[in-house]
């Protein structure tokens, strides 16, 4: 989610010590079916369900249990198995010292960065360093006065403590983090002093979990703030411990037992709230109704009550509260890409008048500015950003790199506008927007560690099963030949309306300075072309996602990039979702899959806590119709014995909080029973972390590990060299 001190857009939404075997046979009840000998012997033990008259089977619930030894013992062996073959690819230490100097010699980059009091605060990621740290400097263009505020490493010295999120107050003397361990995103709140970087007041726990995220927002004065909290122990039953999350109050120097509640009564089971600030004490609560884009707001002028500006189904997706009272609105309500209302505070939202009408890209952020409306538009993936005058009406387009991406807006002092902008090819740099409408680069650009001269990108358009144009954006070396012969990564998402925008990642260099081609497809689920886009992938619509995948696999095959002996794909969370879906409904069409913290049987994901906040995107089993469109393509269920799978690298971490790490283990054991290749061509490997969740707050040391691995076997499976050319 991206905020300022007034403004809320919409949110949305990676070592384990051994064992020294190879292999470890579990004792298997009688009948179990033998799967390929050179895997751990797995137990199949039917269970079967009902739905809506229809019997559904499955033999391995069992691994679901991850507090049994015997699923612990399963992990165990299943990990040395995978070590064994990782750890014997030819080439490997040289590409693992590859990406280990990437990833230490990345460039220095600054995110969250905005203005309070005197100073400008960011999260400075470094080349080297486990976790980033809160820092301040005095100005954009003065980075040598950066001073750290706070850093993880210090508290925690292996780097498994991660910074969640954090907020300044107001006049910059203060900042509230969440800090949780190990990738687990279960936060707790704590308070900094920012001239002496120590700790003030109390710890307040239970404002993060993985399932509705959490938020912080200050009160004017600086001396208290609203947080976000789950129920406290006793509260409510266990089961709801990561659900009804709550707004309380806080003011500084008070014991926790006299902070009070102040939203969330009559919220839903599963709301996610963020919090904001805006002008004159103004406080913002935006409140999503789980994962599939269904949001609401609420108010509080200073001294007031909090009253409800819109529901669920009124289409707002961001806020900006102006000085003078007026309230800017992004909003889908009949222009699913985007409009901007305006609204005096106080009034219903029926008396907003439309001030930005819905335009040809998809309007993703604004922010208004000394008269100035700046809009930051999709067009269907790389950014536009347009200026508005509100005296004159006349519109500008401002100048970007070609093919790039508009992530953040920012206000800064006296009036100035920030913009962090990057390409495929060109890393993060935060520009000011001057009046005359050029942008000019701060001293907090990025300076890359990797040439990307001899890249080209282009954006081509594959075809999907129901004649949809789907945009693909891809990387390759320039003079490449299409005959055919080139190994291919294509990486898709197609979800929760986020989409897939030009952003630089330097470890796409040792892909394509191998001869590879990396292709990013614009998939519908995603937010690309609006919020149509998103619905048309969505609930009982999904399998929309996955044809668009499958047609932009069938168009790189056409045009002459790859074959399938060279293709790879790659996906991770609802992406791993793809992955599991895309290999069981055309396992012929691609030669090696990397499915990462992915979601298979969809049957059952809804059955853990964060399974439930996905139901709005997803479905339910519940709803007849959902339940046959889930049944249709839930990849567990969509595996046939005696078929010639992928080679497939699943990878998961112990902590992972949104999606349960057994999506992964069964899907492993059921793939690995079904596969009609050999082990020794065709592997199905299952990584499990111990140090890792779902990829957010990751060390860097766990970063490097997990890329080789994938790497490896992707480009091992593909035959390209592992040693740079």
């Amino acid at each position: 989610m991206r905020t300022t001190s007034s403004t809320l857009s919409t949110p949305r939404r990676h070592l384990v010590q051994l064992i020294a075997l190879s292999t470890l046979s579990l004792a298997a009840a009688g009948g179990a079916r033998a799967a390929d000998p050179a895997y751990p012997a797995t137990q199949q033990r039917p269970v079967q369900d009902q739905f809506h008259g229809t019997t559904v089977s499955e033999d391995y619930r069992w691994l679901e249990d991850f507090e049994s030894p015997e699923v612990k013992r399963w992990v165990a062996a299943q990990n040395a198995l995978t070590r064994a073959r990782l750890d014997a690819i030819p080439g490997r230490e040289a590409l693992a010292a590859r990406i280990k100097e990437l990833v230490m010699t990345r460039p220095t980059g600054y995110g969250s960065l905005g203005h309070y009091g005197k100073h400008w605060f960011a999260m400075k990621y470094e080349p080297g360093r486990q976790q980033p740290r809160i820092v301040v400097m005095d100005s954009p263009d003065k980075p040598e006065t950066v001073r750290v505020v706070l850093d993880p490493v210090q508290l925690a010295a292996d780097g498994s403590l991660a910074i969640d999120w954090f907020k300044p107050s107001p006049d910059g003397k203060r900042i509230a983090v969440s800090l949780s361990e190990k990738g687990s995103e279960r936060g707790s709140l704590h308070l900094y002093d920012v001239a002496s970087g120590k700790p003030v007041d109390v710890v307040i726990p239970r404002v993060q979990f993985p399932t509705g995220g959490g938020s912080v927002s200050w009160q004017a004065d600086g001396k208290g703030l609203l947080y976000t909290r789950y129920p406290a122990p006793g509260e409510r039953a266990e089961s709801d411990a990561m659900f009804f999350q709550q707004v309380w109050s806080h003011r500084l120097g008070e014991p926790l037992s006299k902070d009070r509640l102040v939203l969330g009564e009559g919220l839903p089971r599963i709301a996610e709230t963020f919090l904001a600030s805006g002008p004159k004490g103004l406080q913002i609560a935006q409140v999503l109704n789980g994962d599939g884009g269904e949001e609401a707001f609420w108010l509080q002028p200073q001294g007031g009550r909090w009253q409800q500006l819109s529901g669920f189904q009124d289409g707002v997706k961001g806020l900006q509260a102006a000085a003078d009272g007026w309230l800017y609105l992004l909003s889908t309500k009949g222009a699913p890409k985007g409009q901007v209302l305006r609204l005096k505070l106080g009034q219903p939202l029926s008396k907003a008048e439309v001030l930005v009408p819905e335009a040809e890209g998809t309007l993703t952020q604004f922010k208004l500015l000394d008269g100035q409306l700046y809009l930051s538009y999709l067009l269907g993936g790389p950014s536009e950003l347009r200026r508005l005058d509100l005296k004159t009406r006349k519109s500008q387009v401002l100048p970007l790199p070609a093919i790039a991406s508009v992530d953040a807006l920012v206000k800064g002092e006296k009036n100035e506008l920030l913009a962090s902008v990057q390409s495929y090819t060109q890393p993060q740099a935060w520009y000011r927007v001057h009046k005359d409408g050029h942008l000019a680069v701060t001293a907090l650009a990025q300076k890359s560690n990797v040439d990307f001269s001899d890249v080209e990108v282009l954006r081509e358009f594959a075809t999907s099963k129901d004649g949809t144009r789907v945009p693909l954006n891809i990387l390759r070396p320039k003079g490449l030949k299409l005959d055919g012969s080139h190994p291919v990564l294509l990486y898709g998402y197609g979800g929760y309306s986020v989409s897939q925008t030009p952003g630089f990642n330097a470890l796409r260099k040792v892909w394509l300075e191998r001869g590879g081609v990396m292709v990013i497809a614009n998939l519908r689920g995603g937010g690309e072309f609006g919020e149509a886009w998103h619905l048309a992938g969505n609930l009982t619509r999904k399998q929309n996602v996955f044809d668009d995948f499958i047609g932009a696999a069938e168009h790189l095959i056409a045009r002459g990039y790859t074959k399938p002996e060279r293709l790879a794909i790659q996906g991770g969370s609802n992406g791993g979702l793809l992955m599991g879906a895309a290999l069981t409904q055309r396992p012929e069409l691609f030669r090696a899959v990397h499915a990462s913290v992915g979601i298979y049987d969809m049957l059952r994901v809804e059955l853990d806590a964060n399974g439930a906040f996905n139901i709005t995107e997803f479905g339910t089993v519940k709803d007849e119709a959902q339940f046959r469109a889930l049944l249709g393509y839930s990849p567990l269920h969509k595996v046939k014995d005696g078929t010639r799978y992928p080679a497939v690298l699943f990878t998961t971490g112990d902590h992972d909080g949104r999606v349960n790490p057994m999506q992964s283990r069964k899907m492993v054991a059921r793939l690995q029973a079904a596969q009609s290749a050999s082990m020794a061509e065709r592997p199905v490997l299952l990584r499990t972390s111990a140090n890792a969740g779902h990829g957010m707050g990751s060390s860097t040391s766990e970063v490097i590990a997990e890329r080789t691995d994938s790497y490896s076997f992707l480009m091992d499976q593909l035959g390209m060299p592992l040693q740079k050319p």
